[in-house]
């Protein structure tokens, strides 16, 4: 890519980041929290995307990074009187930590045996967190003082979808990033190639841990109350998933395109038919799935709409 093409994605950028920050002045609170949850599901999805798209290895478990994110903030604001946005600072680190702790042994697995290790340990956590009642509150849950909080978690959470953003475009366009695509392409020649690929997964696996617990931390603060069964929803791992791969996985735009283009689904569906939407969220997937397997930027780019160069 050409550095004339790095300037245009780099304006492109800053357009989004200049609309999105002017945008709460006209919406509603309901659009506003609808424009936030969606910037969430961008960061979600681009993490996601980090490991399992970039480097192949498929993670059901990253909801658990979210939900560590989201106790550590959830903790520390209503026990201990933390101002909340430092808090985000120490969900990250604890959630990079356990990414290093966890991903050390997990990530020597392969194919569905990561995949599967990977769900055992979010439930796992899940567990911990509900039986822990000394620190978690178990089953309780945990509630926030009640604060007028939507323009400053709304702006919490442009600026680390910004930075998410420009993250992954950076690993995409980097040596460590064409490390991690031979990794993925295969693993065995990689490593024949002098590549360390575990090191490489491993910060990988870090990156990819450390962008949702701060999301976590956010979402936490904005709805001011959580649960083990909420914040540690396997379908939270499913959706970042899907709209990964819905947009195209391994590229930049692509999990933005599908985060931004299946929340919307999800949340007209759920208005419109409200007892029918987990069909039509099915049926819709099973469509993309089918007839676009390399998603909506790979069937772009088979038509010849856009470059192959331009979805990353």
């Amino acid at each position: 890519m050409t550095q004339r093409e790095h300037l245009r994605n780099l304006a492109f950028l800053g357009l989004l980041a200049l609309v999105l920050a002017v945008l709460p002045n006209g919406l509603s609170v309901y659009l506003q929290s609808f424009v936030l949850f969606t910037m969430m599901y961008v960061v979600l999805a681009l993490s996601w995307n980090i490991i399992s798209g970039f480097t192949g290895y498929t993670s059901f478990g990253h909801v658990a990074f979210y939900g560590i994110g989201a106790y550590g903030c959830a903790i520390l604001v209503a026990d201990y009187s933390w101002p909340w946005l430092p808090t985000l600072v120490v969900g990250a680190l604890a959630a990079g930590l356990i990414a290093v702790a966890i991903g050390y042994p997990v990530l020597r697995l392969k194919g569905p045996y990561f995949a599967i290790a990977m769900l055992g340990m979010a439930e796992g956590t899940r567990v911990v967190v509900t039986v822990w009642d000394g620190l978690t509150h178990g089953g309780l849950g945990i509630s926030f003082p009640s604060t007028e909080n939507s323009t400053s978690t709304y702006y919490a959470m442009l600026v680390l979808m910004l930075v998410t953003i420009a993250v992954a475009y950076l690993v995409a366009h980097s040596r460590f990033g064409i490390r991690l695509n031979a990794i993925r392409e295969d693993e065995v020649a990689a490593e024949a190639l002098g590549i360390d690929v575990t090191r490489y997964k491993l910060v990988a696996f870090v990156l990819s841990a450390i962008f949702p617990a701060v999301a976590g931390g956010i979402q936490a603060y904005k709805v001011l109350y959580i649960e083990p069964q909420a914040v540690f929803f396997v379908q939270i791992t499913i959706a970042m998933a899907l709209m990964s791969m819905l947009g195209g996985k391994g590229t930049v735009i692509g999990p933005i395109v599908g985060a931004v283009l299946l929340y919307t689904a999800q949340e007209l569906t759920w208005v419109n038919f409200p007892t029918a939407h987990l069909i039509a969220y099915g049926v819709f997937i099973v469509v993309v799935a089918r007839f676009m397997p390399r998603g909506l930027m790979g069937f772009a780019v088979d038509r010849g709409w856009v470059r192959k160069g331009m979805v990353h």
